[in-house]
């Protein structure tokens, strides 16, 4: 009865959604460590522990061989990051606040801002790890050379909304099935060592093997982004289009089954994770 009534118009509203995206996204980069810059340090060492392991890993089994001509650590990198970020995408999805959080009591805030703010604050991230990974390769050590560059942070961003929208599935079931939630996401990740593709290129897969592998979206975004990332690599069994109509799709039943789970928030969920 005492509540002001204003009228606000789509593009205020619009506007207030994405400033609101904006702050929980500050929030949700911050949380992780209290200084920024620190957060951002220990992501980049990360990155490049995995590029020294997998060099050395190639260096002492021989592949380097296998791999496709050009620079042999860029070729281990446009692997590296899109699993990271893929991976790091889906965590923080599946990681974001419910609808049974206490941040949800406050009156503009809702989960989809949440999801929002957790997907884009892992993807600055790794963007930001990116630049300066690549920078300083290119400063210090060999000047980096990209064959269509766009095309290949094109890749990174199929990446990270295939990484988005499987994260919205696992979030959509956690409320109700926490334990395999829990343990589902971890083998996937886990899963993707190696399903990913990072190690080795589609087109030097036998066919048989192939098929174990066709099923991921991050393999055929990792073997698209080689494609754009080297003049001398031309991917004949992957396609961008299969991981960007498999994530609008997952994407979809993601939000279905949110939107449902929200319907039927309980405070006892916040126990239970």
């Amino acid at each position: 009865m005492f509540e002001q009534q204003t009228n606000t118009t789509g593009l205020k509203s619009s506007s207030r959604l994405l400033e609101l995206i904006y702050h929980a996204t500050v929030r949700s980069v911050r949380q992780s460590h209290g200084n920024a810059l620190f957060g951002l340090a220990m992501n980049i060492m990360q990155t490049v522990i995995f590029v020294m392991a997998f060099y050395v890993m190639f260096s002492i089994l021989g592949l380097r061989g296998s791999a496709v001509r050009g620079d042999f650590l860029l070729y281990i990198m446009s692997g590296i990051f899109l699993f990271l970020t893929h991976t790091k995408a889906l965590s923080a999805v599946v990681g974001s606040e419910g609808p049974a959080s206490p941040m949800m009591k406050h009156a503009p805030m809702n989960t989809l801002i949440a999801i929002c703010a957790s997907a884009i604050g892992a993807l600055y991230i790794q963007v930001l790890s990116l630049v300066v990974v690549l920078f300083v390769y290119h400063v210090a050590f060999v000047p980096v050379v990209i064959f269509h560059p766009v095309a290949a942070f094109g890749m990174l961003m199929v990446a990270w909304f295939s990484g988005v929208a499987i994260g919205m599935v696992f979030l959509a079931l956690k409320p109700w099935l926490p334990g395999f939630v829990n343990i589902g996401s971890t083998i996937y990740a886990r899963a993707n060592m190696i399903a990913s593709g990072k190690m080795f290129l589609a087109n030097t897969l036998p066919a048989n093997r192939r098929s174990l592998f066709d099923w991921n979206p991050l393999f055929h975004a990792i073997d698209q982004a080689r494609g754009y990332t080297f003049l001398n690599y031309n991917p004949h069994y992957s396609s961008y289009s299969y991981p960007i109509i498999l994530a609008l799709v997952l994407l979809m039943i993601g939000l279905m089954g949110e939107f449902y789970t929200r319907k039927h928030a309980s405070i006892s969920w916040s126990a239970r994770r």
